[in-house]
């Protein structure tokens, strides 16, 4: 017979092992509400996240993906101006002069305003 101690911890352990599940990662959070801000094109609260965040755009520029784009490749498809000009902006002008977003903004959304706003700041 099970002594009522021993019930009690097989009961907290099997309740335990269900109730578990994997803690989100706090750079996955970052990231996803990066890009939710980004193609909601709120350029405040996207300031907002990266500053309480203590994070550069500059920094995370390679990193971070969304929907298999960079940050100014998702703000050109998501056609978020404001927030895509903020971005431009914040990146340096070494990291644009290869022209290759400009190249794919011009092959994928030819109208995109953020097309000469990137060549401005890339001197292009």
């Amino acid at each position: 017979m099970i002594k009522l101690p021993k019930l009690v911890v097989i009961a907290a352990i099997a309740a335990g092992s269900f109730a578990y599940t994997a803690p989100a990662s706090a750079n996955d959070q970052l990231a996803v509400s990066i890009c939710e801000y980004i193609a909601g094109d709120d350029k405040n609260r996207l300031r907002s996240k990266l500053k309480s965040s203590r994070v550069k755009v500059r920094n995370i520029y390679d990193a971070v993906f969304c929907n298999g784009n960079n940050l100014l490749r998702h703000a050109v498809a998501s056609n978020a101006v404001d927030t895509g000009e903020y971005i431009v902006k914040n990146l340096s002008k070494s990291s644009l002069e290869d022209g290759a977003d400009i190249a794919w903004a011009e092959a994928n959304h030819a109208g995109s305003p953020l097309i000469p706003i990137i060549k401005d700041r890339a001197g292009l």
